[in-house]
């Protein structure tokens, strides 16, 4: 086969974000709590749910299912966009010029975080990202949140790489190879950023950026 006839193949490029912790320089999901629901009830929420178990990720989704069972969605929705307007100056400025590099260079910019969906997708629209893969609360036929998160479960450590390859199934079809930058900051991003191609540890545990 000659020069001229050789099909070069590319691999589309992704490039996945952890939110707390990493392009948000603290945690924003406890402050969220404490935002809509008042620190007293998310102080008996934590009480009532370490009587059932220790473990983090279970501990989270009880506590999540207790504050806002009930709720209409829409007043959580109010919630999330009014509390995304408070998270820009906690964005770390170097990563943010790092998704407009992605963008600029065609590639799809997701967050995948174990923080809420309803005020992270309004800070994505802002930073112009593809998606927002975090944790999504459920609504009955009524418009009123049931307390369990989709899938049962917090979107941490293996989890996140489950869902980045589910998302990267349906928008590039099933086992696309792709060119993967991750970056993360704790112990929740490991496993996702061993899955990248070029995986980047910030803060305490910062790695040059490739």
């Amino acid at each position: 086969m000659t020069d001229e006839n050789r099909v070069v193949v590319t691999r589309p490029g992704i490039a996945a974000f952890d939110f707390d912790g990493t392009l948000a320089r603290r945690d924003t999901f406890i402050p969220f709590l404490g935002r809509a629901c008042g620190w007293h009830r998310v102080a008996l929420a934590g009480l009532s749910a370490v009587r059932y178990t220790r473990d983090r990720d279970e501990l989270k989704v009880r506590m999540v299912g207790q504050l806002f069972r009930g709720w209409p969605a829409e007043r959580l929705h109010r919630h999330g966009q009014d509390y995304a307007t408070t998270l820009t100056d906690l964005l770390r400025p170097e990563l943010v010029e790092r998704i407009e590099w992605h963008k600029s260079e065609g590639h799809a910019v997701v967050l995948v975080s174990a923080g809420l969906g309803v005020y992270l997708r309004p800070v994505a629209a802002t930073l112009g990202l593809d998606d927002v893969l975090g944790v999504e609360l459920v609504s009955d036929d009524t418009g009123r949140l049931t307390g369990a998160v989709h899938g049962d479960i917090n979107n941490r450590g293996p989890q996140k790489v489950a869902r980045l390859r589910a998302w990267l199934d349906e928008r590039f079809g099933v086992d696309t190879a792709v060119e993967l930058w991750a970056y993360g900051d704790s112990s929740g991003d490991e496993e996702l950023l061993a899955s990248a191609d070029h995986p980047t540890w910030v803060g305490r545990r910062a790695t040059p950026t490739p």
